[in-house]
């Protein structure tokens, strides 16, 4: 005789079973399920959540609700849908698993802050943005003022050797105190996770939840500035620097050929979506000074920045500069390698005066309120 048909509520039981891969609780406490139903053949379709599209462990967790249903007497086959969680789920599950408690306060987001904010973004990989931060940060921290810089490139940090800073955060009371390198607090995933250097494989939430960590339960003082090295792209940690921090203002680093130009053009975009400030494009990689001749040679094409920077004006309304273009240097790359920013290393060398210049232009404007954008949207 055949076994007879399970009911969705034993799927839904069965289905409690299977674990988040990467939060390790039920994927039926988390708000992952979204349908069962059960066939009069046997087969049993069920609909899950994932908490973002492109999830890495899409396959893991097809393979874990598989496995756990077909183990039902009376099953014949099993059909997994994935969805992808909408804003108002994923703000739900962050709740839970902060127990049902309050947002934690984030100092950098509240009205009286003075600190202001920089977020360093590009379109893509390689063209030296965390490069850019370090030296800005450091040429900032030279000059007398109090800085700070999140390495929330949570899959490549790289900020800790980028600034000599070695070691583990460490805890004080209900606070995690950054490490400092150059006068420059430095909060990074590179100081937390396990030795190693184990690969970071988190989604949606858990990015978040980092840069949620780094921005409250860390002790900054009294910052003049502080600086987030994104990762490339348009994806969940910019979405999230938005949602922590409306007042931050964008910094995008591009180098001068075109088509790198147009990418970080639309991460520049970004912005009037996020209703956030473009403060400037910085071109890296800008020309190469011939070592024999004294000549200025374009390597990687020209033009990119300055066409970047008209780009993202036309479209805010409002106007964005080129705040600097830094040439080709191997001591930028030596410096970040040994932990000694070039503006530090060799103050004199084009690239770190181009650099300093930027930092100054950054620093010109200085702390407060004037002049940052009101988020607010015209009736």
């Amino acid at each position: 005789m055949n076994a007879p048909l399970p009911t969705a509520e034993q799927v839904t039981v069965a289905l409690g079973g299977v674990k988040d891969p990467e939060i390790g609780r039920p994927i039926t406490e988390l708000g992952m399920v979204k349908s069962v139903s059960v066939a009069a053949d046997g087969a049993v379709d069920v609909g899950v959540f994932l908490t973002v599209a492109g999830c890495p462990m899409r396959e893991t967790i097809t393979s874990r609700v598989t496995e756990a249903v077909a183990a039902l007497p009376g099953v014949t086959g099993v059909r997994v849908e994935l969805d992808v969680m909408s804003d108002a789920q994923r703000a739900e599950l962050q709740t839970s698993l902060r127990g049902g408690k309050a947002e934690p306060v984030i100092p950098f987001a509240q009205p009286s802050s003075l600190t202001r904010v920089y977020a360093v973004a590009s379109g893509k990989g390689g063209v030296g943005k965390s490069s850019v931060t370090v030296n800005l940060a450091a040429a900032m921290a030279a000059a007398g003022l109090k800085v700070g810089v999140i390495d929330a490139d949570i899959y490549g940090h790289s900020i800790p050797r980028m600034l000599g800073v070695s070691g583990r955060h460490q805890k004080v009371a209900d606070m995690i105190m950054p490490l400092a390198g150059h006068g420059v607090k430095v909060a990074s995933i590179g100081s937390i996770k396990p030795d190693g250097n184990p690969p970071v494989v988190w989604r949606g939430p858990m990015l978040h939840r980092a840069l949620q960590q780094f921005l409250a339960d860390f002790y900054w003082g009294d910052l003049d500035y502080l600086l987030l090295d994104l990762p490339p792209g348009t994806g969940d940690m910019a979405i999230s620097v938005a949602q922590l921090l409306p007042g931050a203002e964008i910094l995008v680093v591009t180098t001068p050929q075109l088509a790198a130009a147009e990418v970080a053009e639309r991460a520049g975009s970004m912005s009037q979506q996020t209703r956030q400030r473009v403060a400037g494009v910085i071109e890296n990689m800008s020309y190469l000074v011939c070592p024999h001749c004294g000549e200025q040679m374009d390597i990687f094409g020209s033009g990119g920045g300055e066409a970047v920077a008209e780009q993202l004006t036309r479209i805010s309304g409002a106007k964005v500069p080129l705040l600097g273009q830094v040439p080709l240097d191997t001591k930028l790359r030596e410096g970040g390698d040994d932990g000694m920013p070039l503006v530090l290393g060799d103050p004199s060398c084009p690239a770190a005066l181009e650099l300093k210049k930027v930092a100054e232009s950054l620093s010109a404007r200085g702390r407060g309120l004037a002049g940052r954008m009101l988020n607010l949207t015209p009736r």
